[in-house]
């Protein structure tokens, strides 16, 4: 089944702001067009379309491909944007494919990864229990493969051609093959509640956050017998290092940034970030580390080495997910039934 590519080619609502406030601690609140620039990150902010899930950066084809779906079941109302990094501006909007036709529900799209190598965009289809496969080039949607109980995120192995989904329903962590779009490894840990993904290109080693469990998965190349290592309290996403030797979990009960050594397996630091604590992402240029807050409505910049915060900045209501690339942060928020369109934040951080 194929999804037809709609372009979009309107002006999108953009608002900028330049950060001044670098002090730990300290809240950037966006204002009007700011031009001039200080020592802080800037900041732009524009509205893309209700429902915001997750974002996945395209270094291939310099693009940021974000998720929306809006309701509970049957949700008819989904869209995976294809969006210029640059200009914020949406340059193709994706349909996902009809599921009922009595209904109109649609295999609403929520999680979200790109696989360069093959040139496309892999994302989880919670409420049916898939994950699905569409075209970068063409939109195309490639395939939707079965058997992710509540599928949540996903992450792409682009060394190892390996695709990993979190199947949070049943404690499961699901791997598909890049280039055949087949099933190809499946391990259940019993009683887990897997979460937050991601993994390390170089070894193949996978990381999943275990929110029932206070812990993260740790799971080898090739190994279906995994590691558990302690994490904050209510872990939902993970982060690596650049050297792939220390975790970071945003965790969601306490409202922390937890620092986990992952040879050692013990938490080495937590840092408070602010409540509801969703989504965590390295800055690979610098080292800092950024959580997205969802009930203060901020991402917090950390600084790791030091443990102490340098920046707390403003998002859009209910902020949901950060994607970090090339020292610059991506917000989506999901603001809820009362909002028209959600908005997306960029941060260009401060050196």
């Amino acid at each position: 089944m194929s999804t037809p590519v709609t372009p979009i080619r309107r002006r999108t609502a953009v608002t900028t702001a330049v950060a001044v406030a670098v002090a730990a601690g300290s809240t950037l609140t966006l204002a009007g067009t700011a031009s001039a620039h200080s020592a802080g990150s800037q900041v732009t902010t524009a509205k893309l379309t209700k429902g915001l899930y997750q974002s996945s950066y395209s270094e291939r084809n310099n693009v940021l491909w974000v998720t929306a779906a809006v309701g509970r079941p049957p949700v008819t109302e989904s869209h995976l944007l294809k969006v210029d990094p640059k200009t914020l501006e949406i340059e193709a909007d994706l349909t996902p494919p009809v599921t009922d036709t009595a209904t109109g529900a649609v295999e609403a799209v929520y999680g979200v990864a790109v696989d360069d190598e093959h040139n496309t965009v892999w994302t989880t289809n919670t409420r049916n229990n898939t994950v699905s496969v569409y075209s970068q080039r063409t939109g195309e949607h490639l395939a939707s493969l079965p058997n992710v109980n509540h599928a949540r995120e996903i992450v792409v192995d682009e060394k190892h051609n390996t695709v990993w989904a979190s199947a949070f329903g049943d404690g499961t962590l699901v791997a598909f093959d890049t280039k055949t779009l087949k099933e190809k490894e499946r391990v259940t840990v019993e009683g887990a509640g897997p979460t937050g993904l991601t993994v390390n290109e170089k070894t193949g080693a996978l990381y999943a956050a275990d929110l029932n469990n206070d812990r993260l998965i740790e799971l080898a190349r090739g190994s279906e017998t995994p590691r558990f290592i302690p994490a904050g309290d209510g872990p939902i996403s993970v982060s690596l290092s650049k050297n792939g030797r220390t975790a970071y979990t945003a965790d969601q009960t306490s409202g922390t940034l937890s620092v986990v050594d992952l040879r050692k397996g013990v938490v080495t630091q937590s840092v408070a970030t602010g409540a509801g604590a969703l989504s965590v992402a390295t800055d690979e240029r610098s080292g800092d580390v950024l959580v997205v807050n969802r009930t203060d409505a901020n991402v917090t910049r950390v600084d790791v080495k030091k443990g102490v915060i340098e920046e707390t900045i403003a998002t859009g209501t209910n902020p949901n997910h950060v994607e970090v690339t090339d020292g610059t942060a991506y917000v989506v928020d999901k603001s809820g039934a009362t909002a028209t369109e959600d908005t997306i934040t960029r941060i260009r951080l401060a050196r």
